[in-house]
């Protein structure tokens, strides 16, 4: 898996992760047929393990745009594939960690997990930068 396939499935998997979340809050909040009429109402009136598996959701959507696009910077400027690898698998691997320690309300070790987690992509754009 390298070169641009390992570029393409970083990406998607990212861009899935947030999805499994999402699932995983619906499924605990027992969400049924009917609470597809409106799925965020639903979703807004969570407690408990539903509601920290949509806040992981929503956050891994925010934290996305950042991700993708120093991924993409970096490919575009032929920045090495290992390095974009490595920085890409960190980046999925602490950010399953963080989800994780949301779910198990560990509020101390999941903000120090997002930091690390938000650190790759910035490292990302950071050497970006320094090639230009």
């Amino acid at each position: 898996m390298h070169g641009i396939d390992g570029i393409i499935y970083l990406i998607l998997i990212a861009c899935l992760m947030p999805y499994v979340f999402t699932i995983l809050a619906k499924i605990t909040g027992g969400f049924s047929i009917k609470d597809n009429q409106n799925p965020r109402e639903f979703l807004a009136k969570t407690s408990g393990l539903a509601a920290r598996a949509n806040a992981v959701q929503q956050n891994s959507f925010e934290s996305l745009p950042l991700f993708i696009a120093a991924v993409l910077m970096a490919e575009y400027m032929v920045i090495s594939q290992d390095l974009i690898m490595m920085l890409g698998i960190a980046y999925l691997v602490l950010r399953m960690i963080y989800g994780i320690c949301y779910l198990a309300n560990l509020s101390t070790l999941r903000s120090i997990i997002w930091f690390l987690s938000m650190t790759c992509p910035i490292l990302l754009l950071l050497i970006v930068i320094r090639t230009v």
